[in-house]
């Protein structure tokens, strides 16, 4: 199958790469399948990019958030309309499951919605002066130029979490899209053109993370760079930020534990932890890559969970039945087979480990569900693989569980499984995470909440909510004094 081939959007308009190159970006399901050819972008592009969001941010910052939000609603509708379409060509794209990209897309109009909501809010603060006749006020100002660095697994939900916030607040946009995942992306980019969102607001430059990522991040005229991503860019992308005083929001790597207590409800428990390992065939930042498991219950939730894995059937996402997609590229299974062989020397295999290479999966880059059981400190239960493996690590107590769930340098999402109400507040309470579920896997934020994570997974900023527009809004204190004369504060009292 044929794909589109596909422009720069800079400007309101479609423009081919200064370097007259291009990439193509093909089906991680069946290599046969090309999906498009996008540009192979320049410093040159970003140039043009942030030269036309520069211009638009002049008259967007001071459209009134409330016509802003107009935009946002249509482009909702849009997605609305669209979800079928763009959940296939994202199945195509990146290769998980119909259902999950349906899920995708979904993220992009909720937040759409929510954002657009914003616009007649995105309230300040007043306050009470300390001298007579003066009125006290603290009111949101957009930022100016945000460039967005996105990441695969969720190739338009994350862009759009960043671009509804930006936009809602005043702010304009250059976007680079992963590298394996542009399609999404330029679907995003259409969707705002038929919403008529003006010239300029919404641009996308697409090509590598060294010829596009780090001039974005360099550029002197981006006011904010925004990255979805590994821990290991993210800190480099903070360091470069810091160096020019330019505000950045990091969301990188997390090693995320389910702690399943005696008393869980093991049915619900092994759903969950299946879920939340191969959903996205383990390629998700909150994915439940640790499964802290109490003795009393190992040996029985082992073999409940092993029999449920080898049950998945593993294939084109697109095909009814398939329950997992594949890695995203060639060289993401080699990491996840390169962990395999780590894990094979840490711990006990209980099932998996392989790559699928023969038959219908011949043409893809498919791997196995696969489950360890391993001490908490081997490398793979404490670093993080991207990929469907998921390790179960013994714990005897609840103590003993948050004290291994909090053992690693990430800190995003966690989880326990319990009948106790007593264990899951304290649970909640001690895992040093920014998302924590009760009887649920380690998956599953929803977008009118914020998202985001402590420790190595985060810079302390959140995505969605109304703690997302924080990043790309300051705040400006205003002081009115109507007493028509000179006041003091702090000293005239």
């Amino acid at each position: 199958m044929s794909g589109s081939d596909d422009l720069n959007f800079i400007g309101g308009r479609w423009v081919p790469s200064a370097s007259g190159k291009t990439f193509e970006n093909r089906n991680p399901a069946d290599r046969d399948d090309r999906v498009g050819r996008y540009q192979r972008s320049t410093a040159k592009d970003v140039d043009d990019a942030v030269a036309a969001a520069r211009k638009a941010y002049r008259a967007w910052r001071l459209t009134p958030a409330p016509k802003r939000a107009e935009f946002l609603f249509a482009a909702g509708d849009i997605l609305k309309r669209r979800k079928e379409e763009i959940a296939r060509l994202m199945t195509r794209e990146m290769g998980k499951v119909l259902v999950e990209t349906r899920g995708d897309v979904q993220e992009a109009i909720d937040m759409a919605f929510l954002a657009a909501g914003e616009g007649r809010r995105l309230f300040g603060v007043t306050a009470p002066s300390e001298l007579a006749n003066k009125f006290a006020m603290a009111v949101r100002d957009p930022i100016g130029v945000c460039g967005f660095i996105t990441p695969w697994n969720f190739p338009i939900a994350i862009p759009a979490w960043k671009s509804m916030a930006a936009l809602i607040c005043g702010n304009t946009i250059v976007i680079k899209p992963a590298t394996d995942t542009p399609a999404s992306v330029i679907e995003l980019a259409k969707v705002f053109v038929e919403a008529g969102l003006p010239d300029g607001v919404f641009n996308v430059v697409t090509g590598t993370g060294s010829e596009v990522g780090d001039p974005l991040v360099h550029h002197p005229e981006v006011n904010v760079i925004s990255f979805t991503g590994s821990t290991s860019v993210g800190k480099a992308i903070g360091v470069e930020c810091a160096k020019q005083n330019k505000r950045f929001h990091l969301e990188m790597g997390g090693k995320n534990a389910i702690l399943i207590m005696d008393d869980a409800d093991l049915d619900l428990a092994v759903e969950g932890a299946v879920w939340g390992a191969f959903g996205t065939t383990g390629q998700r930042c909150t994915a439940s890559s640790r499964l802290l498991v109490h003795r009393a219950v190992l040996a029985e939730f082992e073999g409940r969970l092993v029999a449920r894995a080898k049950k998945l059937k593993v294939g084109n996402g697109l095909e009814e039945g398939v329950d997992m997609g594949p890695c995203v590229s060639e060289s993401q299974r080699e990491t996840v087979a390169k962990y395999v062989e780590i894990g094979r020397g840490e711990g006990k295999l209980l099932t998996g480990g392989r790559k699928l290479t023969d038959g219908a999966w011949a043409k893809g880059w498919f791997h196995e569900p696969t489950i360890f059981e391993a001490r908490r400190d081997a490398r793979v239960s404490c670093e993080e693989i991207f990929g469907p493996v998921t390790t179960i690590i013994p714990v005897d107590s609840l103590e003993e569980g948050i004290d291994v769930a909090n053992g690693v340098a990430y800190g995003l999402s966690g989880a326990i499984y319990t009948r106790d109400v007593n264990k899951a507040f304290t649970a909640m309470r001690d895992f040093e995470t920014g998302l924590f579920y009760v009887n649920a896997a380690t998956i599953g934020a929803e977008v009118h909440l914020p998202f985001g994570g402590v420790k190595d997974t985060g810079n302390g900023h959140r995505e969605a909510g109304v703690a997302g527009i924080d990043v790309f809004s300051e705040w400006k204190s205003i002081y009115v004094d109507f007493s028509g004369r000179l006041q003091k504060a702090q000293i005239d009292t």
